[in-house]
């Protein structure tokens, strides 16, 4: 049984400690593609919290209940695919549905959740690290937040970097890499937390 400590602790980590964008550089297309506003940003943090929170709820019910008692689980990988690509088709839906605008923005970004290496990275983690089905979705949801978190200040950033006088070479996405290096190194700090 895992206690609120133990909850917390992966809490923590999982969301600045090992900052899936910055420090595993994990899900870097979504990062670096839609923190342009911090509007769209917010949306897509949004829409990967749904995603992964859910996709590691369901892929570690499907692990423990279904692959493991039956021995298939060398099919793990392929499994977590699939609900992850259902769960975004479903985002995408309830978008388009109830937040056009937001799906505009997104654009071709959403669908590419499904391809997010985060979003299977965290399934696979939850599953490697032997966490239960609690534990997993806690360990998705900071990991979702996480990257939220990463994405909305880098978008803040740029919005305030359209007003400076940067260098011609450095203009575009040179000086979003530098950034995010810049972040990457800042998260770091957070490293001596726990």
């Amino acid at each position: 049984m895992e206690t609120v400590k133990d909850l917390l602790i992966i809490l923590i980590s999982s969301s600045l400690i090992s900052n899936v964008v910055l420090s595993q550089f994990l899900g870097l297309c979504p990062f670096l593609g839609v923190s342009k506003k911090m509007n769209t940003a917010a949306g897509m943090g949004t829409a990967v919290i749904f995603v992964i929170t859910l996709a590691s709820a369901v892929a570690g019910v499907i692990y423990k209940f279904i692959l493991v008692p039956l021995d298939l689980t060398y099919l793990q990988t392929i499994v977590f695919i699939l609900v992850i690509a259902a769960l975004v088709q479903f985002v995408e839906m309830f978008l388009k549905k109830f937040m056009s605008a937001l799906y505009k923005a997104l654009g071709v970004y959403l669908p590419l959740i499904t391809t997010n290496c985060a979003v299977l990275g965290v399934a696979l983690t939850n599953v490697q690290k032997n966490y239960g089905i609690l534990q997993g979705i806690v360990n998705g949801f900071a990991t979702a937040a996480g990257f939220t978190i990463s994405i909305v200040i880098l978008a803040g950033i740029r919005e305030k970097m359209q007003y400076n006088d940067i260098p011609k070479s450095f203009r575009g996405m040179p000086i979003v890499l530098v950034t995010a290096g810049l972040m990457a190194i800042a998260f770091c700090g957070f490293s001596g937390l726990l």
